[in-house]
């Protein structure tokens, strides 16, 4: 035994410095502001692995001992090695400087472009803010929304619409958070313009499947979008001035290296020249966007951010709409150790619309307000193994009209439509597992708990059915109330419980080439309750309750990414299927506005999407872009309750107004030299789903059409062309001020795509014709981009 005790102590003593492992934290930050950046990629190609910042620039690395080189790199930054011995806990706080600003490029061997191979997130698309400054777009005002639609599994329902489509999804299935708030409209004059001022934006990125758990109740997609935090190393202004609108930015130290602020602001004033036209209408938009942080000390930061925005419609003195966000989130990030991580968030938003019609004599103003408190910690347990885990709850108030008159003169008579109110729990574990250097795994665990509260009054209906069919003329009719039920807002008038299991893997083919593959299951307790196509300002948001059920979506992704040239190229393909319960839809004829019992015209159906998208991206170079193509098909379909019912469109499964068979883009960017770039977009797309009269029948003079099935014709399919040139001028080299000019041309070959199509009886003919409404044909526009 004697002889081996040697030999058994030297191999403890092995185990236990191979066990042996150290932690490497920081933060990084732009060198030049001390702005956290979100995403830095820290790779240690020695060991094929590595970590990324989290939202406020956090990383945390545990290696075996050892000593390391470490490649930090980041887009539009100049790429920083370092070698770090890893013989101790440590805390180094790295900064990176842009590429315009270094003086020598530093090369780098390994393609950092790898560790995203093996990352198992999938259906993730990010833009940088000078991407989506470098697109092209109506009137020359950069759009973060306008530039989402430039990739695959993204449209919209065409010029003008507000919001977004993902995955044949409705606009309002996708959770919009600016700063962790909810905004609940995204656009400006009626879709126009994006509330998003890009100069205060500094991450952007679009989860379409794969969600981590932390992310729930919405079932197409989120969209997460952080502002700056504000220069805390020098004052510094920069802005633009446009044909329509113009922007200010300003962002400085409040005490240096501690604490900084951020505000920022825009307008429009195209209106101002409408008085020219002998127009006494309005039509302008603005918005502010708020910041502070303070940095207590080196384990905690506080963080204060708002955003407010109102639109503003007018038509001569007869008719004024206000509407729009308002957000504030407070917000602590506090660091327990060296390998974990917290922050604490208290927010509120407010989603308001006005309207007041003078020749009727009366102001109605609608609205939703949340109030949300969460908190979230990460956990760097090793650099395989990471678990994120949190709570949240969101306490909601539904306004959803109140009828007041406007005048002493006025004959309206005030109505409160029933106010509503609910609350949404929710707490999750979210777990990044390295298995092998072959296999990555993401998977987690979310539980949601939706309770919808009392309300002063609520219809009671007899067998519970607020919808009834009528057997004989085979349609659905509102159900009539029996009397009606009073609760007090302590009370539940129905509560819903969810699991939501999330998986995400990728298996590594080779260094260059992985395959990623999806499970994602979410539950949406919100409706926006819109027979539109493109959501508008007056729809509104409605719980769900005692007769309308929570959304429910179970969606599978399968994909296939490679890198080419060492990371020159990139190639990302996608298979999903997107399975929905409970998406609600329209009895015909169905009045959404003001209506105090809105169960009486919806029901409960399904729907489904499926489709291949492909994504073909040059990464490096003078010249710049991708290629996007989709192949999809959305529908959705209601079945009868019961046998003797017909269901809407006789229960066959209908295109949604968001389907799009082909969907192709394309985005280019090339640098001519220091003074001239230029950029350009394609855009095609399959028509949008619409309903032409299939006959007509004469009653008591008047010539009626009728329909047939919906959703069965087809809009012309849409397609446009748009050119910018960017000039900087030579003297901005020598100067604090530096500037440059914006040449736009949107849609260059002046296609008149087909907003809407409508049928009327020709006065003089006698002939019923169609109309084709289009919104752009060609616009050139000017902005002048300034910064000091």
């Amino acid at each position: 035994m004697r002889r081996f005790l040697p030999v058994i102590i030297f191999f403890f003593s092995f185990c236990l410095s191979a066990q042996e492992r150290f932690t490497l934290s920081g933060t990084i930050s732009d060198v030049s502001s001390n702005e956290a950046l979100i995403g830095v990629s820290i790779v240690i190609p020695a060991l094929q692995t590595g970590v990324s910042t989290n939202e406020y620039g956090f990383f945390s690395l545990t290696l075996p001992k050892g000593t390391y080189e470490l490649q930090i790199t980041y887009l539009g930054f100049q790429d920083l090695i370092e070698t770090v011995v890893f013989d101790r806990d440590k805390k180094i706080n790295f900064q990176l400087t842009e590429e315009a600003e270094a003086l020598e490029e530093v090369v780098v061997t390994e393609n950092v472009e790898k560790l995203n191979i093996r990352k198992p997130q999938m259906s993730v698309n990010t833009l940088s803010v000078q991407t989506i400054k470098d697109i092209p777009v109506v009137l020359g005002e950069a759009d973060i929304i306008k530039s989402l639609i430039l990739l695959p599994g993204v449209s919209n329902a065409g010029e003008g619409a507000s919001g977004f489509n993902v995955r044949g999804g409705a606009a309002d299935q996708n959770l919009i958070l600016l700063d962790e708030a909810t905004i609940f409209n995204s656009s400006h004059l009626f879709g126009f313009f994006s509330v998003f001022n890009p100069d205060a934006i500094k991450d952007v990125k679009l989860f379409k499947g794969a969600i981590p758990s932390r992310y729930g109740g919405r079932v197409s997609s989120v969209l997460e979008i952080f502002q700056k935090e504000g220069n805390s190393k020098e004052f510094k202004m920069n802005g633009g001035i446009g044909a329509v609108a113009s922007r200010l930015l300003a962002e400085g130290p409040i005490a240096k290296d501690r604490a900084a602020f951020l505000i920022g602001g825009r307008a429009s004033y195209a209106h101002l020249f409408l008085p020219l036209f002998n127009l006494d209408n309005t039509a302008y938009f603005y918005d502010l966007n708020t910041k502070l942080n303070y940095k207590l000390n080196e384990n905690n930061n506080l963080y204060l951010s708002g955003y407010f925005g109102r639109d503003v419609f007018g038509i001569s003195n007869s008719f004024e709409n206000i509407y729009g966000n308002s957000v504030l989130n407070l917000r602590w990030n506090h660091l327990f150790s060296d390998r974990l991580f917290s922050n604490l968030s208290l927010i509120y938003s407010d989603f308001y619309y006005g309207l007041e019609l003078d020749f009727v004599g009366f102001k109605w103003n609608s609205g939703i307000r949340n109030f949300n408190i969460k908190y979230d910690l990460k956990n760097y347990l090793s650099d395989t193994f990471q678990v994120n885990y949190g709570l949240n709850n969101i306490y909601y108030v539904f306004n959803p009209g109140k009828i007041e008159p406007n005048s002493a003169e006025s004959g309206i008579l005030e109505e409160q439509l029933i106010k509503k109110y609910a609350d949404e729990f929710a707490a999750y574990i979210d777990v990044e597992h390295s298995i092998s250097p072959s296999l990555s795994l993401e998977y987690g665990l979310r539980l949601s708990h939706f309770i919808r509260f009392g309300q002063e009054e609520l219809n009671v209906y007899e067998n519970d059915n607020p919808v009834i069919f009528d057997p004989f003329l085979l349609i659905y009719r509102e159900g009539t109330p029996t009397g009606t039920a009073s609760s007090s807002r302590g009370d539940q008038l129905a509560s819903f419980t969810n699991l939501e299991p999330r998986l995400a893997l990728a298996y590594t083919l080779s260094p260059e080439q992985s395959l990623k593959a999806s499970y994602t299951r979410i539950a949406q307790y919100l409706h926006l309750l819109s027979n539109t196509s493109s959501p508008t300002p007056l729809d509104v948001w409605t719980p769900s309750g005692p007769f309308v059920k929570p959304q429910l979506l179970d969606q599978y992704a399968l994909g296939y990414f490679r890198t080419i040239s060492d990371g020159e190229f990139s190639l990302e393909t996608e298979v999903f299927y997107k399975d929905i319960q409970n998406r609600i839809d329209y009895i015909d004829g169905a009045n959404l506005i003001a209506n105090n019992a809105i169960e009486q015209v919806i029901l409960n159906g399904e729907a489904r999407a499926y489709g291949l998208e492909l994504l073909f991206r040059k990464n490096e170079g003078r010249f710049k872009g991708w290629l996007a193509y989709t192949l999809s098909k959305s529908e959705q379909r209601t079945p009868g309750r019961t046998e003797r019912e017909t269901g809407i469109n006789v229960s066959r499964w209908y295109n949604t107004p968001y389907d799009k068979t082909h969907d192709i883009s394309f985005f280019g960017s090339f640098d001519l030299n220091k003074k001239w770039s230029f950029n350009t977009n394609f855009i095609y797309q399959t028509g949008q789903p619409t309903n032409y009269p299939v006959g007509q029948f004469e009653f008591q003079g008047l010539t009626v059409p009728f329909y047939g099935l919906r959703n069965k014709e087809r809009l012309p399919d849409y397609h446009r062309l748009d050119l910018s040139a960017t000039l900087t001028p030579k003297k901005n080299q020598n100067r604090s001020w530096q500037a440059e000019w914006v040449f736009s041309i949107y849609n260059v070959y002046s296609r008149m795509n087909a907003a809407s199509i409508n049928f009327r009886q020709n006065q003089d003919t006698g002939v019923n014709e169609a109309v084709r409404t289009s919104i752009f044909g060609i616009v050139p526009a000017v902005t002048y981009n300034f910064k000091f």
